[in-house]
Formats: structure tokens, C-alpha cells, sequence
């Protein structure tokens, strides 16, 4: 387990995911993204999904970091919602599972809290923590987490007002100088600059994702800020 996290130390994780019409939104191209990422030196890959886990794991030969997304009863995205996903994401070869682990009550009844302590009793595999606030990163520490990741931060109910268009280098900062256990930077990354930026405020990896995977939604930034300079 030791050696797995050490692996992924100052790399970069590229989240390798497409939802609903997306037209790479097949195993088989997810697979794709996965292998051109390990071409181009990235340390692991997320996925998300049993079909496209085994699809990546067939691929590559970097850590996968497996999740199943699923939906809380307001909408709000859930992260590896129940057991039958974590066991459905091992199954397919992941080698962490990702989950959340914010207070909110999941579909099967448990908060993210008692969640993550029977998942971490039940499962003899390196878990990482997706919170959304410090407070959640301190308490995913202090329960076992192998890694911490600020996956969630602006994408929750309670944190949605907070969100820009940067990624959340304050709650990393805070982080990364509060607990010993590796911190992950995810969300809203999109440059090489931010990459590194993160490293320097203390992540132990970098997750980037729809600016390296999501063609769709990178051509559209490009053509709405090109319009908006134009109207």
C-alpha cells in the first residue's frame, strides 16, 4: 500500500470519465484516454464505472483509482454510494477506491462518515477520501484515510456558492499543512501552471480530468470566452 501511494508522489492522476451523450463515452475510448495518459507520464488514471475500471485496467499498467457515481436523494452526485460498488470497482481491477466522505446521508441510509469507517473495516484496500471542506479532510485523516482529496469542494450543496472557476487552493494549502496523510488536489484544474502550483502548496498528486479528457467541454470554454470578447 505504502509503495502504491509513494508511486503516485508529485504526478499526475488524469480522471478519465465521460457522461450521458459524450461521443467518448464508451469503454473502449475511455480506454483510450487512459492509454495516451500513461504515454504522456501521468502516474495513474481515475475511472469511473466497473466496465470502463476493466477496460482501463486491460489498457494501461498504472494505479487505477476506481469510483461508481451514483446520486444522493436531492441530485447532488454521490461518490462509490454502496458496497455492491466497491466491491463492483475491485472487481474490475481498480487499486484505491475513491468515496465520499461528507456528512450527507447516503441512498442506503449511512453518512458518508459511517460509510467510509465499515468500508474501511470490511476492505484491506488503499482508500481515497473526496471531502468537500477542511473540517471533512481533518475528520477523513483521523478515520484512516490513505489519501485525501479535495474532489468535492465546490460541488456539494454547502459548497456550491464557494465555487469559481480556480480550483480551491486554500482548502489544499490548509490541508496539506494540517495532517500527514497525502493530500490530492482535484477540481477545476486546467492548466499545467495550476498543476504545479498545487505541488508547491503541498499536494502529494494532482488530479486533472476535463481538461485533458473532455474535448467537448474544453471546445466549449474556448468558444464562449471567444464570443464574449467579440459581444
Amino acid at each position: 500500500m505504502n509503495e502504491l501511494i509513494t508511486r503516485l508522489k508529485h504526478g499526475l492522476i488524469v480522471s478519465c470519465q465521460a457522461e450521458g451523450d459524450d461521443p467518448f463515452n464508451t469503454p473502449e475510448l475511455i480506454a483510450k484516454f487512459a492509454l495516451a495518459a500513461e504515454m504522456g507520464g501521468a502516474a495513474a488514471i481515475r475511472a469511473q464505472g466497473a466496465e470502463n475500471i476493466r477496460a482501463v485496467r486491460a489498457a494501461v499498467s498504472l494505479p487505477v483509482i476506481g469510483i461508481v457515481k451514483g446520486q444522493f436523494a436531492n441530485g447532488w452526485v454521490c461518490i462509490t454510494p454502496d458496497f455492491a460498488d466497491v466491491d463492483a470497482v475491485l472487481e474490475a481491477g481498480a487499486d484505491i477506491v475513491a468515496l465520499d466522505v461528507t456528512p450527507r446521508k447516503r441512498p442506503n441510509g449511512m453518512d458518508g462518515v459511517e460509510f467510509f469507517d465499515d468500508v474501511r473495516e470490511r476492505y484491506q484496500v488503499p482508500l481515497m477520501a473526496d471531502i468537500a471542506t477542511y473540517e471533512e479532510g481533518i475528520r477523513a485523516a483521523e478515520m484512516g484515510a490513505d489519501l485525501v482529496a479535495t474532489t468535492l469542494s465546490g460541488y456539494t450543496e454547502y459548497t456550491e456558492r464557494y465555487a469559481t472557476e480556480q480550483p480551491d487552493d486554500e482548502l489544499l494549502r490548509r490541508l496539506a499543512h494540517a495532517v500527514k496523510v497525502p493530500v490530492i488536489a482535484e477540481g477545476r484544474i486546467w492548466t499545467p501552471e495550476q498543476a504545479k502550483r498545487s505541488l508547491m502548496l503541498g499536494a502529494h498528486a494532482v488530479v486533472v480530468g476535463t481538461a485533458i479528457t473532455r474535448p467537448r467541454v474544453v471546445t466549449r470554454r474556448f468558444v464562449d470566452v471567444m464570443l464574449s470578447k467579440i459581444n
